[in-house]
Parts: C-alpha cells; sequence; structure tokens
C-alpha cells in the first residue's frame, strides 16, 4: 500500500473532498428552509428554528451509534450507508410537502442530520489519518472549503427556486384567508418536492459508487498516539480539558449556525425582500472561504492554533457588539463578518481538546461530534429571544459564548494537565 500511495491517495483526497461538497450541499441549505418554512408553516422565529434543532440533534443522538457501525462496516461501508439515510431523509420532503406538515419536515431533517452524523464521524478522521499527521490541517482546510463551496451553490439554486417571485407572493398571501390561503400555501411547499427529488436520487446514486470506489481501509487504531499520562487514566471523564472542549464546540457550533442560519430572517426585519436576504448565506460562506485561505497560510507558521482561537473569540465579540449597535446593510456586514471570526474554531479546538487523550482519543471525538448539537439549541434560544423583543436584539445571546470560547483558548484547554 505504501508503493502505491501517490495515486491512491490522489484519488481519496478527491472522493472524500466530493463527500464533504455534499455536506455543505445539504447543511446550509437550512438558511434558506428556515424563512420559507416559516411562511408555508406559518411559524413563529421561534417554532421556525425548530429546523436547527432537528437536523442537528441528530449529531448528539447518533454520534456513539455511529461509531459502533463504523466498527462493524467499516469506513467505506458506513459512509455509503450514511448517503443512502440522507437519501430516505430528502424523500420524506415529498409527503412532507404534500401535506405541508411541519413535523415530517422535521422528521426529514432529522434523518438527513443521522446520515450525516454517520458520513463526519468516518470522515473527519479519515481525512487525518489518510496522509501524514503533519499536513492534517491542511487537508481539513481543504475540506472545508468544499463544504463552503458546495453551500454557496446549494443556497443560491434553492433561493431561486423558492423564492423566484418573492414580492409579488408575500402581499399575495397576505391578502388572502381560510381556503384561499391554504391553497396558496400548499402550492408554495409543494415547490421543494423537485429539488429534494433530485437530491435524494443524487444520494443514492452516490452511495452505490462509493462502495465501488478505491478507497483504502484504514484502522484508526494504527494511527493513534500513545501518551504516557494517559495511560494512568480510567476513564474519558479525567480528562478536564476534553470536557471543557466539548462545551466549547457545542459553543461554537451555536455561534455559527446562529449567524448563518438566521442572517435570511434578519435581512427581512432589515428591509430587504426575500429573495436578497435569502441569498445573504452566500456572503456569510464566501467570509468562510476567506478564513480557511488566510489560516492554510499562517497557522502554525506565523501563529498557533491557540492564538488563533483567542484572536477568533475576541473578533466574533467585537462583530456581534457591532451587529448589535448598526442598521440596515452595515448590520447585515457584521453578521457576514461574524462566519469570518468563526471559520478557525473547528480546526483548533479539537486538537486542542483531544491532546494527551492517548487511547481514548476515539471516545473524545465521539463526544466532540455530539457537541455539534450546539446547532440544535442554541439557534433556538435565538428565536425564543427574538420572539420576545427582535431579530437584532435576539444576537446579544453570541456574546456570553464567544466569551466562553475565549476562556477556553486561554485557560480552559489546559485544565487537569499535567504539562
Amino acid at each position: 500500500m505504501t508503493q502505491n500511495r501517490p495515486s491512491n491517495y490522489l484519488m481519496s483526497i478527491t472522493i472524500i473532498g466530493v463527500l464533504f461538497f455534499i455536506f455543505g450541499f445539504v447543511t446550509w441549505l437550512n438558511s434558506v428552509l428556515i424563512p420559507f418554512l416559516k411562511q408555508a408553516c406559518e411559524l413563529t422565529d421561534f417554532q421556525a428554528y425548530f429546523v436547527t434543532l432537528a437536523f442537528y440533534i441528530s449529531y448528539f443522538v447518533m454520534a456513539i451509534p455511529s461509531s459502533y457501525i463504523l466498527k462493524k462496516t467499516g469506513f467505506t461501508k458506513g459512509m455509503s450507508v450514511g448517503l443512502a439515510i440522507m437519501g430516505v431523509g430528502s424523500l420524506i420532503f415529498i409527503p412532507a410537502a404534500q401535506l405541508r406538515s411541519y413535523p415530517l419536515f422535521l422528521l426529514g431533517l432529522f434523518t438527513q442530520g443521522t446520515g450525516l452524523t454517520l458520513l463526519q464521524t468516518a470522515s473527519n478522521p479519515y481525512v487525518t489519518i489518510l496522509g501524514p499527521i503533519e499536513s492534517a490541517a491542511k487537508r481539513i482546510s481543504i475540506m472545508g472549503i468544499c463544504n463552503k463551496v458546495a453551500g454557496m451553490i446549494g443556497i443560491f439554486i434553492l433561493v431561486e427556486l423558492l423564492f423566484s417571485d418573492s414580492a409579488g407572493l408575500t402581499e399575495r398571501i397576505q391578502s388572502l384567508s381560510g381556503n384561499e390561503l391554504a391553497a396558496e400555501l400548499d402550492a408554495l411547499a409543494s415547490r421543494v418536492i423537485a429539488p429534494y427529488t433530485v437530491m435524494a436520487i443524487i444520494l443514492f446514486v452516490l452511495s452505490l459508487m462509493l462502495l465501488k470506489a478505491p478507497l483504502p481501509e484504514i484502522n484508526p487504531e494504527d494511527n493513534s498516539a500513545t501518551d504516557q499520562s494517559s495511560q494512568k487514566k480510567e476513564s474519558i471523564f479525567d480528562f478536564p480539558h476534553l470536557m471543557l472542549g466539548v462545551l466549547c464546540l457545542f459553543m461554537y457550533v451555536g455561534v455559527e449556525v446562529i449567524a448563518i442560519d438566521t442572517i435570511g430572517l434578519y435581512g427581512q426585519y432589515q428591509g430587504f425582500d426575500l429573495i436578497t436576504s435569502g441569498k445573504f448565506g452566500i456572503y456569510s460562506l464566501i467570509a468562510l472561504v476567506a478564513c480557511y485561505l488566510l489560516g492554510i497560510a499562517v497557522m502554525p507558521k506565523y501563529i498557533s492554533q491557540r492564538n488563533a482561537l483567542i484572536v477568533s473569540a475576541a473578533l466574533g465579540i467585537v462583530f456581534t457588539i457591532c451587529t448589535l449597535l448598526t442598521d440596515g446593510g452595515v448590520s447585515i456586514a457584521f453578521v457576514v463578518l461574524l462566519s469570518f471570526a468563526n471559520t478557525l474554531m473547528w480546526p483548533c479546538i479539537w486538537p486542542l481538546a483531544l491532546d494527551k487523550l492517548g487511547r481514548f482519543t476515539e471516545t473524545g471525538s465521539a463526544l466532540l461530534i455530539m457537541g455539534i448539537a450546539g446547532g440544535a439549541i442554541l439557534p433556538l434560544a435565538y428565536g425564543a429571544i427574538s420572539d420576545i423583543t427582535n431579530r437584532q436584539t435576539g444576537y446579544i445571546i453570541m456574546i456570553p459564548l464567544y466569551l466562553y470560547i475565549l476562556y477556553y483558548a486561554m485557560r480552559g484547554y489546559r485544565a487537569g494537565k499535567t504539562v
């Protein structure tokens, strides 16, 4: 296998890059689905953010089961199963749209999230182990770019399909009542049927193709670092820096999802129409890609992972305050910049949290995946504050979240360590 490594390595990285593209395409559609389902299903802001709850809570529920599945199937078959489950989730959107049933939409999102959990649990360690550990951060950043570029494309396509006549549609809905209103909303909901049917077909085809793909099967235990201090530990809970790191990842995913998935409704609050505000998420993803490229260039040569996390958290606090104190396009621009501040947090938190875990590394990774549930809970809190006050004041929730991330970067990452 070592002799064939150059060609196999390039092919494997390309295939995993395609998978990360799919992650992004599916994940970041939520920023469009939230305002769409809010209108089609007549929801409050709080109810609309159950979209993020249904999608991201699957990471908490399914992370441990996914690790067991992967031990039985191996990485390649496990990723194929994940794609197939995502395809099933996409098909659920068809009856959900026909019945205009919000609970069914949420079931479809949870099922998609379940498939993504399996894919993420397999692909994140896979891309780390596949090549030299010294270049793992660069590979993760490249995968992140694939993820965000896919999100831009997905948002653009879905906005055009769902909001093509947004101004006239909103006026028409506001002027109707009773059966006429129900018929118009039914027609609106049916717009998701075609794109999600196509998505399901593509996912099923890719699932079958992946089974025949020339991906080498790898064993993470062969690549896990052994640390002498970890041999003295009896439980994963003997690593306080990991527990604090899981909470830090929970906070990080929360601020990332809030920054991107709320920008559509916030754009409407600031006076922009549906089709314009629906595309604001694209600018957020552009900011993410720009910061990924910056991170590839400067880490760790010019700035350490820990210091990058400190700078990111500090910028998040500054940009949140600016979002709260400005209005219109300027305030929208600062929400976009929040995504720039958030970009490097994921690749910085993981190595700090997994440091010196030794034989507990796999369990620690599963706990960190569960931390992605921050994207389920914290946007709901934003929605609740928005309903009570307004969509701008709701962003105040991000300040304590960034403060905790700053604490972890400065002190929490070394809690319980002997060195």
